[in-house]
């Protein structure tokens, strides 16, 4: 397929409206909110008002409209403008919080939970691993009894994005029998009797991107909340699970794209033994290599990119290539912010540069979407290894 979608003239405009939008509203205000430990929720409503928030979700919903290729663009120029995968993270949360109750075509838990949330009005995590499970989502514990016209709730959760300021979860839950067969998802408003925030985690990076332990003791949740069927929830997570590997994907490129910017124009403007770090051959080879591997995996994950616009989510072959773009990306991104530390030298290692930041956010994306010896186990699977 040709990549002139990724830049037609509207496209472009996008481009430049989010990067605009970053360097006014975000990338000023970044270490303050890193400082934080989360992002202020007006920024939901302001990102919503200037039409970024949703972007690839379907009006009919409340969305921006557009597909994944505009929704990738937007997270690149983001990213390329001083942004951050930590960011993205606290402020898409509803990009893996609301897909699953939009496929359920569910009006009512649309109205009530995703039309406010794409318009910044209301902040929707994703409760799926828990303090046991890791990657293991078919052998989740949390449980939810039916009794009358409710669910009741029992069980823990951990590492949950934006847990700490999220207004509602949409929470795995066994409902069946073990194994994946016996997965439901359920919607769970925080202020329900019984659900508690145990507190906010600390973490190596995407320090402004609030993450929380969650439990649950009793907690009486209606059944009209439940997202589709009952026990069918595995499926509708690992419906998803093309598109967040992809998004990952993305931030790594991107988030590498943006470290190789600040290292090139550092070596340009810090001078060592009378001349311009860039006059060093080694400075410059090591730049050369970190393009190279950037542009690699940039041109795979674009690729599956225009790919899932025309194949169903559950076909194998598309299931593996997110898969591998996702490894090569995180693999790309990690070795260009180490070798961009490198360029900077001290300054790298201080807090107020902004590469540090990168290089303390890139680590979660060999973890977050599925660790990478897992995507390696499955795509070794799919291709009959």
């Amino acid at each position: 397929m040709t990549t002139d979608i990724w830049t037609t003239p509207e496209r472009q405009a996008l481009r430049t409206a989010v990067e605009d939008y970053t360097r006014t509203e975000i990338a000023p205000r970044l270490p303050q909110w890193e400082d934080d430990g989360e992002l202020p929720r007006d920024l939901h409503r302001q990102t919503a008002k200037a039409g970024f928030l949703a972007i690839g979700f379907p009006e009919e919903v409340g969305g921006d409209g557009g597909d994944l290729v505009d929704a990738c663009i937007a997270a690149e120029a983001m990213l390329h403008a001083g942004g951050s995968s930590g960011l993205q993270a606290s402020l898409f949360t509803h990009s893996i919080s609301t897909p699953h109750i939009i496929d359920s075509g569910n009006a009512d838990l649309i109205d009530r939970y995703v039309r406010p949330t794409l318009a910044g009005e209301m902040i929707g995590s994703l409760g799926v691993t828990e303090p046991g499970g890791g990657s293991d989502v078919a052998n989740i514990s949390t449980r939810a009894v039916r009794d009358g016209d409710h669910y009741v709730v029992n069980g823990a959760k951990t590492f949950i994005t934006s847990g700490v300021r999220a207004d509602f979860v949409t929470t795995a839950v066994r409902t069946g029998d073990a194994g994946h067969g016996g997965i439901s998802l359920l919607v769970i408003d925080k202020d329900t009797p019984g659900f508690t925030v145990g507190r906010s985690l600390r973490k190596m990076g995407w320090h402004c991107s609030d993450t929380a332990e969650l439990s649950f003791e009793d907690v009486r949740v209606p059944v009209e909340n439940l997202v589709g069927e009952e026990n069918a929830g595995f499926y509708y997570i690992a419906q998803q699970f093309v598109s967040e590997r992809i998004n990952l994907a993305t931030q790594a490129h991107a988030t590498a794209q943006r470290s190789l910017d600040l290292a090139a124009a550092y070596a340009r403007e810090r001078e060592t033994f009378g001349k311009p770090l860039i006059a060093r051959q080694v400075i410059r080879h090591k730049l050369v290599e970190m393009h190279s591997r950037t542009a690699a995996a940039r041109a795979l994950t674009h690729e599956v990119v225009e790919r899932s616009l025309e194949t169903d989510k559950s076909d194998p072959r598309l299931i593996l290539d997110a898969v591998v773009a996702k490894n090569v990306a995180v693999a790309c991104a990690e070795f260009v912010v180490s070798e961009a530390v490198q360029v900077f030298g001290g300054m790298g290692y201080m807090r107020e540069s902004e590469i540090d930041r990168h290089y303390r956010d890139a680590r979660i994306l060999g973890i977050g979407g599925g660790a990478t010896e897992v995507m390696k186990d499955l795509a070794a699977k799919l291709l009959g290894y």
